[in-house]
């Protein structure tokens, strides 16, 4: 027995007729006859009474027609899941997203996803540093990672999707707040608010570069692992921040963003996954993602 026999059978059953139905399935009423012959030999019980005029069900055949039916309903499924697998339109993912580009990305991109592959399972994660963000891209956390570079990790395909500008986030009666942008040597005299050292922040180590070729001992009152709770502090006026223009998404009472003009004034933000993996609605997520910029 194989699916062919099942059609033509659910073919007869449903015409009542073998010559409509061989002509449904473009075939001789011959071979078509043979055939159902064969599958009700193999089955040993006569599936149809079949007269001049029509064709009847027996009462075997009536309950293994609905058999039938629910067997090559599951096989057009299948293969029609096996066709939106290999385009990329079904699976699950997971997105993390840097904590500086959570607020003004993770909404336009899960709204573009949503539209785009509206068959794949997204979950997002926003607030990760780009050390547990690499981690998590090793151990299957996560699937796909928006980060900031550099990342030394040869595992990982890295690509690069938009240079930011610096800005510094102040709180709204600070003394730099007056001013349309704010320079590297303003910094000199200001309370930092920076993310972790212990975590090993890639944006601890830009602002820090940036303090350092500029000639300045950083004075670093705070330090945070997440943009949210640095904005927070900024806006209960325990220091100042330099962040991302994205993070100006983060709209709060009592912080203002100013741009930070100087060299290197910039930080990249990238895509990233394992390289090892090719499961095709990993590589078309990816796609949108890029398109996006």
């Amino acid at each position: 027995m194989d699916l062919r026999h099942l059609r033509y059978f659910v073919a007869v059953a449903e015409e009542r007729h073998f010559g409509r139905a061989a002509d449904r399935l473009h075939m001789a009423q011959p071979p078509l006859s043979q055939a159902i012959r064969q599958l009700e030999s193999e089955l040993g019980v006569e599936l149809l009474h079949r007269t001049t005029r029509r064709v009847d069900l027996t009462d075997a055949g009536a309950a293994y027609l609905a058999r039938a039916r629910a067997i090559l309903a599951g096989v057009d499924e299948a293969a029609h899941e096996a066709r939106r697998v290999a385009a990329g339109a079904v699976g699950h993912l997971a997105i993390g997203c840097v904590g500086s580009a959570t607020y003004s990305l993770l909404p336009a991109l899960s709204r573009r996803l949503a539209t785009e592959l509206p068959g794949v399972d997204f979950a997002f994660r926003g607030e990760l540093l780009v050390p547990d963000q690499i981690e998590a891209l090793r151990s299957g956390g996560i699937d796909i990672a928006l980060l900031r570079p550099p990342v030394a990790d040869l595992s990982l395909t890295v690509t690069a999707l938009r240079r930011d500008r610096l800005v510094v986030a102040l709180p709204a009666d600070h003394r730099l707040a007056r001013r349309q942008q704010v320079r590297v040597a303003d910094l000199g005299r200001c309370d930092l608010i920076v993310h972790s050292a212990d975590r090993r922040s890639v944006m601890y180590g830009v602002v820090l570069g940036l303090l350092r070729d500029a000639g300045i001992d950083p004075h670093i009152r705070h330090e945070v692992g997440e943009t949210s709770t640095l904005v927070t502090l900024v806006a209960g006026g325990l220091g100042v921040a330099v962040v991302p223009e994205p993070v100006t998404a983060l709209a709060l009472a009592g912080v203002v963003y100013r741009p930070l003009v100087g060299p290197a004034a910039t930080v990249d933000l990238s895509v990233a996954y394992r390289s090892d993996r090719t499961e095709p609605h990993l590589r078309r997520t990816v796609e949108v993602v890029r398109r996006m910029f």
